[in-house]
């Protein structure tokens, strides 16, 4: 029975980075676990690892500035842009998504 619904999970993950992927603009998506391991990306694998170590740590150095500034808040959404790209970071407990896209197009 768990099988079923985790099988049914993973189909419903893979429809929605499918839709996101397929924003105007969106370059490609990466989620990591609690660890920063990449464990589901539409990166190569090289480029995945890369913005998974680095972003990891962006968003945890995040968190702590934040918690120190208040502790009973967090950190819910970080958007970084550069002059290239744009890249959304969703922490979650156990989960970040980031997504990486480029500002210049327009939906």
């Amino acid at each position: 029975k768990r099988a079923g619904a985790m099988a049914a999970q993973s189909s419903e993950i893979d429809e929605t980075m499918k839709k996101l992927t397929s924003h105007p603009g969106v370059i490609g998506f990466l989620v990591t676990n609690a660890d920063g391991i990449p464990i589901r990306s539409s990166l190569d694998h090289a480029e995945a690892v890369q913005y998974a170590g680095l972003l990891t740590l962006l968003a945890t150095k995040a968190r702590a500035a934040v918690r120190e500034l208040d502790s009973q808040n967090d950190v819910t959404f970080l958007r970084l842009r550069s002059k290239k790209h744009e890249i959304l970071v969703a922490p979650d407990k156990e989960y970040l998504l980031m997504v990486i896209q480029n500002p210049q197009v327009k939906s």
